[in-house]
């Protein structure tokens, strides 16, 4: 394949990190090196990746265009220091929840160009949403390389307010969760009304993914949709009515709780 991304070094190869560099693969990637010493990290080596187990491994002769920080915020402090003197002229592109450009600056230098960003977990299926934030310092090619890592896993958006990436972190970041745990109470009630458990949990699933590729391919709002699908005096009305008495006011208060601890681990 023909190589569309320039050369890489990414810091972590977990869960976001690994689904970040298959979409980038799949885009096709120059010669990149992969920073992990978890043992299950060895299996993202091959083709133009080579996975090393700390910063002093990466070789000689490696310089990428782009540091994509994909360690968890807890683990910062130790694990990217010693990047400092292999970033060169390279964009950091930090996808560490909570941690701002200053944070991260004051870990790989203050003169480096940050980019700030928070993916959402669809990225594994190349179906998710990326909000960005460019640093002082970034320029737009840096920004423009950032943006085409980010899209190799989903839709990207920017926002000039670096503010803002707290409450995207609650909401698309967190919003996968929110979704599953729709889909877990949905099957539970299904049982509790008798279905059988496997027809529950092949109901709930169906309905919530069918539902979102509805709302994916719908012109119309949400809230179009919801009224669309519920008639007068019928069934869901009913169900609605419990619903709307404590839901939204509960989901205001998840939000805001998961935006508080999103700046609380910023520091």
């Amino acid at each position: 394949m023909t190589e569309s991304l320039p050369p890489i070094l990414l810091v972590g190869g977990g869960k976001m990190g690994g689904a970040m560099l298959a979409g980038w693969r799949e885009r096709g990637l120059a010669p990149s090196v992969v920073i992990d010493p978890a043992q299950a990290a060895a299996s993202l080596a091959g083709g133009p990746v080579q996975v090393v187990p700390s910063a002093a491994e990466i070789p000689a002769g490696f310089r990428p265009q782009a540091v994509v920080l994909a360690v968890k915020p807890q683990s910062a402090a130790e694990a990217i220091p010693p990047l400092a003197s292999r970033i060169g002229g390279a964009v950091v592109l930090s996808i560490m929840a909570g941690k701002t450009v200053r944070g991260v600056a004051g870990l790989v230098g203050a003169s480096a160009p940050i980019v700030r960003a928070m993916p959402n977990t669809p990225a594994a299926v190349r179906q998710g949403i990326t909000v960005g934030f460019a640093g002082p310092g970034v320029t737009q090619a840096q920004r423009q390389l950032c943006d085409a890592l980010l899209a190799a896993i989903g839709a990207v958006a920017w926002v000039e307010d670096e503010g803002l990436i707290d409450p995207v972190t609650a909401v698309s970041g967190g919003g996968p969760a929110y979704v599953f745990l729709l889909a877990e109470v949905l099957e539970q009630a299904a049982v509790e009304q008798g279905i059988p458990p496997d027809l529950a949990r092949q109901i709930a699933r169906v309905t919530v993914s069918g539902s979102g590729a509805l709302l994916a391919a719908s012109a119309q709002d949400a809230a179009e949709l919801r009224v669309a699908v519920t008639s007068p005096g019928g069934t869901t009305q009913r169900a609605l009515a419990v619903l709307m008495e404590a839901w939204p006011g509960l989901m205001s208060r998840a939000i805001a709780a998961a935006t508080e601890r999103s700046r609380e681990l910023g520091g």
